[in-house]
């Protein structure tokens, strides 16, 4: 399944293992993680959740394998199956800490932006990278981006899909903590602990006070990502860069 689940005391440890594919995530990762997150949500043994990651990055964005053979129903398909995760991670009544490292790229930057919390190493880099292979962002990335930044910020993100280094990503409000990398679970427990201690119950009412602050919706947001990804996965542009990611090249995009 690629989705470990551990239990610390009353902290739970989600972590994506799939480290010789950079985790990135396909969709049996989805299911799993949010099966994990299920049982999390009513365990009221556990008071604080990390999601990290197992190897050298964090996530490294979807799984392209396949991406390009989608049609309409299927990508649809698939974009629920993302969607309903990224809901229960953002939705969950619980402080959840992400805890990351390396590449923290396209969707795996959204599984970040979802948690409550960012801490990262000295070599996280973030990178909104959708428009690398022709598809719009997607698991309310526009949404958690522009929370977090602004619509001006976010868009220099998302147009220009450059790579944000720890310290940036510190400034400007998408990491809360950067560490040194031997440091990172380290920093991420303590933080998860010192949530858990505290009256959670009053967080997981505080959580949902800052997500009524929000217009539009993440669920109006994420169905505008499902028509518009199951449009864009129809283009050349994104068949291009699919094969152009394959065989490791820059690819050569035609605005078609």
């Amino acid at each position: 399944m690629n989705v470990r689940y551990g239990k610390e005391g009353a902290i739970a440890v989600l972590t994506l293992d799939r480290p010789d594919r950079l985790n990135a995530m396909a969709d049996p990762m989805w299911d799993a993680l949010h099966d994990h997150l299920g049982a999390i949500a009513a365990d009221d043994g556990v008071r604080a959740v990390i999601l990290t990651s197992a190897g050298r990055a964090f996530c490294s964005g979807g799984d392209v394998t396949g991406m390009a053979k989608s049609d309409i129903v299927s990508g649809r398909v698939r974009s629920q199956r993302r969607h309903r995760t990224i809901h229960a991670l953002y939705t969950l009544e619980k402080p959840v800490i992400a805890a990351v490292r390396g590449p923290v790229y396209g969707i795996g930057n959204a599984l970040a932006l979802a948690c409550d919390l960012t801490v990262a190493s000295e070599t996280a880099k973030f990178s909104m990278a959708f428009k690398k292979v022709g598809v719009v962002p997607d698991g309310g990335a526009i949404f958690f981006l522009t929370q977090y930044l602004g619509i001006a910020r976010a868009k220099d993100l998302v147009y220009t899909a450059r790579v944000v280094p720890a310290d940036e990503a510190l400034s400007l409000g998408l990491a809360v903590r950067v560490v040194p990398d031997d440091r990172l679970e380290a920093e991420a427990r303590a933080l998860a602990a010192e949530m858990a201690e505290s009256a959670t119950y009053a967080l997981a009412l505080a959580k949902k006070m800052f997500q009524s602050m929000y217009v539009p919706t993440l669920e109006q947001l994420m169905e505008m990502e499902t028509l518009a990804s199951g449009v864009v996965r129809l283009t050349h542009d994104h068949k291009e860069g699919v094969e152009a990611f394959k065989e490791k090249r820059p690819p050569k995009f035609e605005g078609r």
